[in-house]
């Protein structure tokens, strides 16, 4: 209970940070007059992202959901696991994505989904598919895959915001070194912002996956086998969107990142064997 209270409050915090970074880079972009309009387009953001941010993760990925005759095992790994968690079922997808990954999203544990890759089911046998179901399940139960799926909407749109107040000037006319720091901070805080929510809720989410089905081991293996093939096959994602998978995804730009989204994957694994 206590983590729910203290995961509540950093998502409120962080959701509040955001819409504070839109009114600066409109501050930024056209002074005081844009302040207004920024934090009504943050809000706005926040509301569509609320709404609409699992629709567009499932469809960056190209996922659909499916129904328990094309894939038994795997629906019914999923509602057992979901049962266990005492969670409402989750709805099902896969992606064709060769790169083998997962994540969750959804507004709340009654909207909830899981996807998995076509590689990542290739890849894993059902105990270590079992570890990465519970793992993304935890991401559910506790609320994480809200927060996860605003920050990847709301981050790329400050990306967006930054290029336009580096591209059109404004205030910047007067002085032009304030687009182009905007341009460079303004990511930057993004990407902080990311680091920040998912490095503990992915040690959480490991944790509460090993209670779920009683061994750290499956989980471990698992990882160590996406994040080995992570490095060497690309997943065609924006990079905001790259906080949400269970292992950081190789996105065909550069994985060596100033600011990983998730711990060391060797930590994760170190953690999970100790248990």
């Amino acid at each position: 209970m206590a983590y729910m209270i203290w995961n509540n409050f950093k998502t409120t915090a962080l959701m509040a940070g955001l819409i504070g970074l839109f009114m600066a880079i409109g501050y930024a972009i056209a002074g005081p007059e844009a302040v207004l309009p920024a934090l009504m387009l943050g809000g706005a953001m926040n509301i569509l992202a609320y709404f609409y941010s699992d629709k567009l993760a499932l469809a960056t990925m190209r996922a659909k959901p499916i129904a328990r005759q094309q894939d038994p095992e795997l629906w019914d790994m999923v509602e057992q696991l979901a049962k266990r968690a005492r969670l409402p079922m989750p709805k099902v997808c896969i992606s064709p994505a060769r790169a083998p990954n997962a994540f969750a999203t959804g507004r709340n544990p009654q909207h909830g989904v899981v996807c998995v890759t076509a590689g990542l089911r290739n890849m894993l046998n059902l105990d270590e598919l079992a570890g990465v179901i519970a793992h993304e399940l935890s991401h559910i139960k506790h609320r994480d895959i809200l927060i996860s799926t605003i920050v990847a909407v709301v981050a790329g749109a400050i990306t967006y915001l930054s290029y336009i107040a580096f591209f059109f000037g404004g205030r910047g006319r007067r002085n032009p070194w304030v687009p182009l720091l905007m341009m460079i901070l303004a990511p930057l805080a993004a990407g902080i912002i990311r680091m920040a929510i998912s490095r503990s809720r992915e040690f959480e989410a490991d944790r509460s996956a090993a209670a779920l089905i009683g061994s750290g081991a499956p989980l471990a293996s698992s990882l160590r086998k996406l994040d080995a093939a992570a490095r060497q096959i690309s997943l065609q994602v924006p990079e905001a969107q790259s906080n949400m998978f269970i292992v950081q995804p190789l996105t065909g730009k550069n994985m060596a990142k100033l600011f990983m989204t998730h711990p060391p994957t060797e930590e994760r694994i170190e953690r999970l064997l100790n248990m």
